[in-house]
């Protein structure tokens, strides 16, 4: 017996999915933005960018099939950078 590690690659079909699901949200974030839907726009927005962040980053960076380790160390500090950095741009607009 070998120990040998068999590595989980995804297919083509993986790859057009999540390609159909990023256009699809594009199409949905050009909709939405002719919506007159007041504040709740932003967040509408923010929350479909950030689902096509997370689809980018699991399947076409790969993250999906590293290990757990480095994605659990890594990830909860990028996402808390992020939301210090949008969270001093809110500051800046607020106080204009």
């Amino acid at each position: 017996m070998s120990d040998t590690k068999i590595e989980r690659k995804p297919g083509y079909r993986t790859y057009f999915a999540v390609y159909a699901a990023l256009v699809g949200l594009t199409a949905v974030t050009v909709t939405s933005a002719s919506l007159d839907i007041g504040r709740l726009a932003i967040a509408v927005v923010l929350a479909i960018a950030g689902t096509k962040s997370v689809l980018v980053l699991l399947y076409f960076m790969h993250l999906r099939y590293e290990k757990r380790l480095l994605v659990k160390i890594l990830m909860p500090i990028v996402v808390v950078t992020l939301a210090v950095f949008i969270g001093l741009t809110y500051t800046d607009i607020l106080y204009r």
